[in-house]
């Protein structure tokens, strides 16, 4: 089961003093989600270090709400979004967003529709692809669209035997020279411009490489090899498809990647996105630890006995591959884990301990999710604190009455 978080004091007295912090603004209601101004800003500012003036590109799946992409997006470190579907891209594109690259191709007829009338809207997104039946699909969903910008997308998993794929299943496109022959595909295709590429190397930006044992050990060494592998079949790409199109930007990695992605020349940009709340699978790295950013509180409703303390609600599970770590990190008051027969429940979730005995309804126990915008799917707004009081508060995309996956 997920540890209760190791907090520090000051992390510990901060979570300690939210209720108060809510309370005096009214918000007393839970579930709550709660984001630290402070932390959010460290976090951004840290992101940037290691990017060490690569420009960043911000995933949008990883925050969900339109106040904190503007907050991030008004540093220094970050150009642009990662959005991951069309319409949320179209949406994001009529409240004044620019430079918007979709991370994955679209089925979205009436999205792409929606797309090729807007002059505007065209010229703030970019689409991606990696195949030509995904511009089959654009052209008899949208016929006679105008040009469309698009990007195309290499595989970037790592592959050291030819039965064995490290990473993600994305892109069918793996070698510079079935990229050369896509990008080529497009650029002869009426209606398409190529401006960019991407590769996502998740098993470096998505796999915690932390500890001492056997196993962290392979995962650190196997990062090592993928990122070395990478970087010279990604430069490859780029320059077997720069003979065929102009590229106006090479984006790669993410948040557990930035360093060895932005070291690459022919990076453009790094996409990064979960580091700016640090959620709990990001506990788990070597080269990086986050600040906790954002945190939700539940109420306790019963006490089925004295050394059981069950909160209303919790079993957020985060998505992937089904385990432990995809549950809740309890984070505060410390000396609270999982009863192992329940874990986190749909409606309700016991919690044992010895913190646990000291519980009462009324008390709220804080958790952080295991991703970082899939909370944001499940509270209508963050309220976001700062030294101890409530400065704003932003509504979520659900919030905005938006689902866009």
């Amino acid at each position: 089961m997920p540890r209760t978080t190791a907090l520090p004091g000051e992390d510990a007295a901060r979570l300690a003093g939210y209720e108060d912090a809510l309370h005096a603004a009214g918000l007393d209601s839970r579930p709550v989600a709660v984001l630290d101004a402070a932390a959010l800003e460290a976090n951004v500012a840290d992101l940037g270090t290691r990017a060490a003036g690569v420009p960043l590109r911000l995933a949008s799946k990883s925050v969900r709400v339109r106040g904190v992409l503007d907050r991030v997006l008004a540093t220094e470190f970050f150009e642009g979004l990662l959005a991951f579907t069309l319409p949320e891209a179209l949406w994001l594109a009529s409240h004044g967003n620019g430079n918007l690259v979709i991370g994955y191709p679209t089925a979205d007829a009436a999205g792409l529709r929606e797309l090729a009338a807007s002059d505007p809207a065209r010229a703030a997104i970019t689409l991606m692809v990696d195949s030509t039946e995904q511009l089959d699909f654009i052209d008899t969903a949208a016929p006679g669209h105008p040009e469309l910008r698009v990007a195309l997308e290499l595989d970037a998993s790592y592959r050291p035997t030819r039965s064995l794929q490290i990473g993600a299943a994305r892109s069918p496109v793996h070698r510079p020279d079935q990229l050369a022959a896509l990008a080529t595909a497009v650029v002869r295709r009426p209606g398409f411009k190529v401006v960019g590429l991407m590769a996502y190397e998740g098993q470096v930006a998505g796999v915690g490489n932390a500890g001492s044992g056997p196993r962290a050990a392979a995962v650190r060494a196997m990062q090592a090899a993928s990122s070395k592998e990478l970087a010279q079949r990604r430069a490859e790409a780029v320059a077997a498809v720069r003979l065929v199109a102009e590229l106006e930007f090479v984006n790669g990695g993410g948040t557990g990647s930035i360093e060895s992605t932005a070291a690459e020349p022919a990076i453009t940009e790094v996409a990064a996105g979960s580091g700016v709340f640090g959620p709990g699978l990001f506990d788990h790295y070597t080269h990086f630890s986050p600040h906790h950013a954002l945190h939700f509180g539940l109420d306790v409703v019963r006490r089925p006995s004295p050394e059981t303390a069950t909160v209303l609600g919790g079993g957020w599970v985060a998505s992937g591959p089904p385990a432990a770590d995809r549950l809740p990190t309890i984070a505060w008051p410390r000396g609270l884990k999982y009863r192992p027969t329940e874990a986190a429940g749909e409606v309700q979730t016991p919690l044992v301990g010895d913190a646990a005995r000291r519980l009462h309804p009324g008390d709220v126990v804080w958790f952080r999710h295991a991703k970082a915008g899939e909370l944001c799917e499940r509270v209508n707004e963050l309220a976001v604190i700062r030294d101890g009081s409530v400065e704003d508060v932003l509504p979520t995309y659900r919030g905005e009455g938006k689902a866009f996956l």
